[in-house]
């Protein structure tokens, strides 16, 4: 096994956070997009791009367990680069949901970078580690919604997708510079690779439950950042697609507790930080159905709950399943990340349609019942019984 240095943590944080950032750029722009496509590109263009990223969940990151993940991400990437250029030329609405589809399907790359932190780091911190690689994906999806907003109100939209292909293409090559090359700990063809997800999927109950509870804040997490910007742009408050992505620095604090949730979970329990988490993001959803409807400063309040809740139950959800099988973390990746991104798609395409037919109470009901669902899922899981 190489070594590990801070150098190769640092890499795999900034490329996982660079990819991922590909699939919320459209978030804060859906005003600019609905102007340019109709009302439709709300919803289909968001719904489309998690929707997309699930699927090469599901598709490519179990590649990882067979083949070089190195070489992996670079190709990942420079596709992506390829498809953001699409998406900056596009000029009806179906080129720019199929070119959606496709950025989050290559996004994935992100999906790479974390088992490789996993597969890398040992066992003692193992948790600390992936929280530290964590923290930069989670800061790529809160900050992409910040300096989409920017490059959006100053710009337009196309702008967006045309710098994203740029670094999508300077992340390919730091990949390629950055990451050791490692041989893949599973030597499978492809049908045995994916029909051995299904085997994982029955023997392991953990991971069973793990992916139930993220996928149910995730779609609490989705219902809520794909309407905030429908919200803030209209009265009372007025905001641009900029102000409205502004909140994302608010909650990029929320990023920062992973290494802390991660640091937890190795050394105590997983379980007490689920419950916290799930917890957290169901307050979200109180505050922002008493206040948010009329005041920024509740906003901030909720999107720093949110933030913090799920990305400390993320981690914790991590540490317990990559514990399971050393060998197949690729292919137990694709497990928790394809249930949490389905989550995701159905929380967007709930969120979006709650609020257009009931407005801002609606969308906090449904986020609500999301979080409320999860949150039971630790609560109802039986305790194992001490040793004596």
């Amino acid at each position: 096994m190489p070594p590990f240095p801070a150098a190769t943590r640092l890499s795999l944080g900034l490329i996982a956070g660079g990819a991922v950032a590909n699939i919320y750029y459209n978030q804060p722009l859906l005003g600019l997009l609905v102007q340019a496509f109709g009302h439709d590109a709300s919803v289909l263009v968001p719904t489309a791009t998690l929707a997309g990223y699930g699927l090469g969940i599901l598709a490519l990151v179990p590649l990882g367990d067979a083949l070089p993940r190195r070489s992996l991400i670079v190709g990942q990437l420079l596709l992506l680069a390829a498809v953001l250029v699409l998406a900056a030329a596009s000029t009806s609405l179906p080129v720019l949901v199929l070119a959606g589809f496709l950025i989050g399907v290559l996004s994935t790359a992100a999906q790479q970078a974390v088992p490789f932190a996993a597969e890398l780091a040992p066992d003692a911190v193992r948790g600390r580690v992936v929280g530290q690689v964590m923290t930069g994906l989670l800061l790529g999806i809160l900050l992409a919604r910040t300096a989409s907003g920017f490059v959006g109100a100053f710009a337009g939209w196309r702008a967006v997708f045309a710098g994203a292909a740029g670094l999508a293409t300077a992340f390919a090559g730091l990949a390629w510079f950055g990451l050791p090359k490692v041989r893949p700990a599973a030597r499978l063809g492809y049908r045995a690779l994916m029909g051995s997800i299904l085997d994982l999927v029955r023997r392991e109950p953990v991971l069973r439950r793990a992916a139930l509870s993220q996928a149910l804040l995730f779609a609490a997490f989705n219902a809520f950042w794909t309407t905030l910007a429908l919200l803030v742009e209209a009265p009372p408050f007025g905001l641009d697609p900029a102000g409205a992505g502004l909140f994302g620095v608010i909650g990029a604090a929320g990023a920062l507790c992973a290494p802390i949730a991660g640091r937890f979970a190795d050394t105590r329990s997983p379980r007490p930080v689920l419950i916290g988490g799930a917890a957290l993001t169901l307050a979200a959803f109180a505050v922002f159905g008493l206040l948010g409807g009329r005041s920024l400063a509740a906003l901030a309040v909720g999107v720093l709950l949110i933030d913090i809740g799920v990305n400390a139950a993320l981690i914790a959800n991590q540490t317990r399943v990559y514990a399971l099988a050393p060998g197949a973390r690729g292919r137990i990746n694709t497990v928790l990340f394809t249930a949490i991104f389905t989550g995701g798609a159905i929380g967007a395409s709930a969120g979006t349609r709650a609020f257009a037919a009931g407005g801002w109470p609606a969308l906090c009901a449904v986020g609500g019942a999301f979080a409320a669902a999860s949150l039971l899922v630790p609560l109802l899981e039986r305790r194992p019984r001490p040793r004596s």
